[in-house]
Formats: structure tokens, sequence, C-alpha cells
């Protein structure tokens, strides 16, 4: 089955001789949620934007459904639905009023039943008749995400969804995201936040500087580059690693309290219970241990400083 979006060699360079993107190839398949990392300039908003046909590349092709971007740009920009960063919405008009004209640009026949849904599903119905003006910013994000949807589309792109939000807003808006992915919507978002990547993707993208970097399963790519630590608790401070234990690499940390040991865990062995052993042959006392994974950020940083 072909992938929803297929993005083949896509280069933008700008007049000033800039590479906005340099060579991105993707294949983005239905019903997934696929995340977009990179720091600012990356490259995340140009290719949305190209994606969505606001940009001309200048070589490579984008096709959605099957629809090629630039000679078949009105079929597939009626697949896509985009929630750009920037809040843009006319102050004095209705929430219900606003996503109705949003369906019309589409060229769609006018159907209450399906806005009803969506300003439903985005907990805006009771705000239908409401001016844009009197909303919450959290809530114009929400109209942002109902216009996107108001043509019914099978793609949606997600421009930094929750930027400026709280912590509270931001989960709510995961839910409606794991929602529209249930309805069968393929959703690409940009996003500064690792942990939105992390709670709600199925693959994560890393960009920089106009080149992915990499496109992994988000579990796969957690279990192969995130690393584990054991954190060992000492009941005495220790001045320094004892020499019997340098094969280990074992750095000091909390002023000589905690031994933190790193290891794989794909691997065989940990190395763990020989370490243990050798712990306490060096006369140290362990008052606790724990493990701790790698997170995302990470990852995410570690792979930018290999990329500068």
């Amino acid at each position: 089955m072909p992938s929803i979006v297929a993005i083949r060699d896509l280069r933008k360079q700008y007049a000033g001789g800039f590479q906005a993107l340099k060579g991105v190839t993707l294949n983005i398949e239905e019903g997934e949620i696929l995340a977009l990392l990179g720091p600012n300039g990356a490259g995340k908003t140009t290719l949305i934007s190209t994606i969505c046909g606001i940009t001309i590349p200048t070589s490579g092709t984008v096709t959605v459904g099957g629809h090629d971007t630039v000679t078949d740009f009105r079929g597939a920009r009626e697949l896509i639905g985009l929630v750009p960063q920037e809040i843009n919405l006319e102050p004095f008009e209705t929430v219900m009023n606003t996503v109705r004209f949003s369906r019309g640009l589409f060229g769609k026949t006018a159907d209450d039943d399906h806005i009803e849904g969506v300003l439903k599903s985005l907990s805006l119905w009771d705000k239908r008749d409401n001016k844009i003006m009197t909303l919450s910013g959290g809530m114009k994000r929400r109209v942002l995400i109902a216009k996107a949807l108001s043509h019914e589309p099978r793609v949606l792109f997600l421009d930094e969804p929750t930027a400026g939000v709280d912590v509270e807003l931001r989960k709510d808006m995961w839910d409606v995201v794991a929602g529209l992915k249930a309805s069968g919507v393929t959703i690409i978002l940009t996003t500064h936040y690792i942990e939105e990547a992390e709670a709600i993707a199925d693959r994560i993208g890393v960009i920089s500087k106009g080149e992915l970097l990499l496109v992994e399963d988000k579990s796969a790519l957690m279990t192969r580059m995130g690393q584990k630590m054991l954190h060992i608790h000492l009941n005495q401070p220790a001045d320094a690693v004892p020499a019997a234990l340098a094969p280990y690499n074992l750095s000091l940390e909390q002023e000589g309290q905690v031994l933190v040991y790193t290891y794989d865990t794909a691997k065989e062995r940990t190395g763990i219970t020989k370490l243990l052993t050798d712990l306490a042959a060096a006369g140290l006392v362990l008052s606790d241990i724990e493990t701790r994974q790698n997170s995302l950020e990470e990852i995410f940083v570690g792979l930018v400083k290999e990329d500068a």
C-alpha cells in the first residue's frame, strides 16, 4: 500500500543561496503520528510549508494521496489540513462561522452536522456562538484545529500546536490528537517539547540544518540509542573511583556520594553483577541503587550535537 505522503529528494534554496532543505526523503504512512524534532532554523516549518504547497520546492517531489503537490496542487491540498504556529483569526467572527467559512474555501458543500462533530470533539461546541476575541489562547488554538478539520482532510499538519499554552492544556491537546488518530487521520507535528513527541508520536524524525538525520519508531529509537545508567549511592562519600574499578568507566557525582555506571541493555551481559562484587571487594558500602533510562531529549540533543 503506497504511503499517504511520499517525499523524494526535496530541496529548497532561497534567492540568497540559503539551503533550507537538503535532499529530504521520507514516507509517511496512513494513520500514524510522526513528530519532527529540530532546533530553530532546522527546516521543520519549511518542510511542512513545501508539503502543503505554500512554498515551491527548488527540486524534488512530494505526493499526498498520490497527488503531486506542484502539478496537481488542488488534489493534494484537498487532503491536507494545516494548523500554523501563528494564531491568525478574525476576532469579531463567531467560532461556528469561522469554521464554516474554512470548509467553504475548499469548495465543500455546507455540512453543519460535520462542523458540530468537529467542534464537540475539540470541546468548542458550547463556544460556537462566541466571538473569537472572547476566547483564551488555548481555545483559539482549538479553533485553528477545527478550521483545519472542517473539510475532512486525511492528513493533518500541526506546526508547534501547543506553543505558549500551559501544561494542563497541552495534555488536553494530546488527547485531542490521539482522538484524531483514532478516527483515521494521519498527523505530522513539529514541536519544541520533547515530552510531546515522547507522549504521542509513533515515529520520531530529527531534522537539523535542512537534513533529516533519522526517522525511526519511537520505542526502537529509545532502545537503540538510549543507554541506561546505574546510580550507586554510597554509604560514605568517596574521594575518587578506586583504581580496581577503572575498567567500568565509572563517574563520581554528588560530591562523591554517587557512582554512575552506564551500560547498554541490548548487550547479552550488562556487567552489573560483577560490578557489585568488585565494589564490595574495593571496600565501598552501598546505601541504595537505582537505574535511569536516557530520555528522548538527551538522545535528541546528542544527535544534533553530532551534526553540529
